[in-house]
């Protein structure tokens, strides 16, 4: 009984994140028309690989901001980047232009870790106590949003913001809440939450805000 538990809970930790992997590399192969369906992506040749396989140009250019939010965002998993197949990570690029915003979304199956390479931007998360965690980063600054929580960023500088992304997952997914055409309410609870931090952030974090945190489940709640 007691090593069927134990076999029980080792196979519950091997699936609770991406599966290590079994050999020393295994870039995806992806054919052009898929026949068969599996979790994740089917390898290459061994005989095929090759050095381009572990290099990507994916993040080096910006991407269109000219939306309601102004911002964009490109994941980069192994369907774009090879090389990531079976390693259990993906990385990413957000834009945002001056006072745009990265609208309310979550990553179901990652931690998202954040580095900001230029401009001035708050990033926050509201946690499963509806706490809200939020920080004012610049340029150099690290943050990261646990698996599955709600976040959004701001861009509260004088110039566009680009931050660098990495993922605990070559798959993390996204829950969004900015579909093509967000509702009217929808518009304008994000108005308003820009308007909050625009107008009340100072030097001073505001840790769990209650306004802030409501304003936020509007939104959520409100799509």
């Amino acid at each position: 009984m007691m090593a069927a538990q134990v076999g029980i809970v080792g196979i519950i930790e091997v699936c609770s994140a991406d599966c290590n992997n079994l050999q020393d590399t295994c870039p995806a192969s992806l054919p052009e028309k898929e026949t068969i369906f599996i979790n994740g992506l089917p390898c290459k040749s061994k005989d095929n690989n090759t050095a381009q396989d572990f290099k990507t140009a994916e993040l080096t250019k910006a991407g269109p901001r000219d939306n309601f939010f102004g911002s964009s965002m490109n994941i980069v998993g192994a369907s774009k980047f090879p090389g990531l197949n079976t390693l259990g990570i993906s990385i990413g690029r957000i834009d945002i232009e001056v006072d745009g915003m990265v609208n309310l979304h979550s990553h179901p199956r990652a931690t998202e870790m954040i580095y900001v390479n230029q401009g001035i931007l708050v990033a926050a998360f509201l946690d499963t106590q509806n706490q809200l965690f939020q920080k004012s980063l610049r340029a150099g600054d690290v943050f990261v949003i646990p698996k599955g929580l709600f976040h959004f960023f701001l861009n509260r500088g004088s110039a566009a913001a680009v931050v660098f992304s990495v993922f605990n997952s070559q798959n993390p997914g996204i829950g969004s809440l900015s579909a093509s055409t967000p509702s009217k309410t929808t518009l304008e609870s994000v108005e308003n939450l820009k308007r909050k931090l625009t107008t009340s952030f100072s030097d001073l974090e505001l840790h769990g805000t209650t306004d802030l945190a409501s304003q936020i489940l509007k939104i959520i709640y409100s799509h």
